[in-house]
C-alpha cells in the first residue's frame, strides 16, 4: 500500500524530444525519423518513439532553475538527438509544440517537451545498436496506419503528434503552420507546464 501511494505522488522527470521531419519526394509529402527501443528497457521498451530523453544537469547553464528549464529542455533536445541519431540539429531550428506529463500512478513519469525540427533529405543516421535497435523515416500517415495494424507500437503522444502534423503537405508548410500554432499540453491543466515561469517565450495560435 505505502509503494503504491509513493508511485501515485511521484514527481515527473523533465525530458525533451524531436519530431526530425524532412521532405520526402516532391509531391510525397513529409517523412519523421521513428526510432525503436530496446525491448530490454523498462520505459516504452519495443515501442517506437521520436528521438529524446532526460534533461540532465548539464542541460543547464549554472544552477537549476525554473527559469531555465526551456533552454535546458531545448539543449536536452540537441544532445540526445545527437546520441541517439548521430545528427547535428541547432536550437534555432527547433519549433516548441507540445508539453506531455505521464499521469499519477505509473512507476516512471516524465514531462516532456515537444519539438518539431526540420533536417535536410541527406541526413544520415547512425543509431547504438544499444538502447535504440532500429529507425525507419515514415510519413506520418504511413506510421498511424502501421500502428493500427499492429506493425509497430506508437505509445499516445506519439500518436498524436503524428496525427497533429500528417495535416501538412510539405516540410514549408510544416514549419509555417507550426511557429504559428497552439502548444498542444497534456493534461490541459498541467501543474508541470508554467511557460513563463519557465522561461519559454510566448507563441500566437
Amino acid at each position: 500500500m505505502q509503494q503504491q501511494q509513493n508511485a501515485q505522488v511521484r514527481e515527473p522527470v523533465p525530458a525533451a524530444t524531436v519530431v526530425l521531419a524532412r521532405q520526402a519526394d516532391p509531391g510525397d509529402g513529409i517523412e519523421v525519423l521513428l526510432l525503436r527501443r530496446s525491448a530490454r528497457l523498462v520505459f516504452h521498451g519495443g515501442h517506437w518513439v521520436f528521438p529524446g530523453g532526460r534533461i540532465d544537469s548539464g542541460d543547464f547553464g549554472g544552477e537549476a532553475e525554473a527559469g531555465q528549464l526551456y533552454s535546458a529542455a531545448r539543449k536536452a533536445a540537441i544532445r540526445e538527438t545527437r546520441e541517439e541519431t548521430g545528427l547535428e540539429i541547432d536550437a534555432d531550428q527547433l519549433i516548441h509544440v507540445g508539453h506531455w506529463t505521464t499521469p499519477p500512478g505509473l512507476p516512471r513519469r516524465f514531462s516532456t517537451w515537444f519539438f518539431v525540427c526540420p533536417v535536410s533529405r541527406q541526413a544520415r543516421v547512425k543509431i547504438d545498436q544499444d538502447e535504440i535497435t532500429d529507425y525507419r523515416w515514415l510519413s506520418p500517415r504511413q506510421a498511424l496506419q502501421d500502428a493500427r495494424e499492429e506493425k509497430l507500437v506508437l505509445p499516445r503522444p506519439t500518436r498524436v503528434t503524428l496525427s497533429d502534423i500528417g495535416v501538412y503537405e510539405n516540410l514549408a508548410d510544416l514549419e509555417q503552420g507550426l511557429r504559428n500554432c497552439r502548444i498542444r499540453v497534456f493534461p490541459p491543466d498541467s501543474d508541470h507546464y508554467r511557460p513563463a515561469e519557465m522561461g519559454c517565450p510566448a507563441k500566437a495560435g
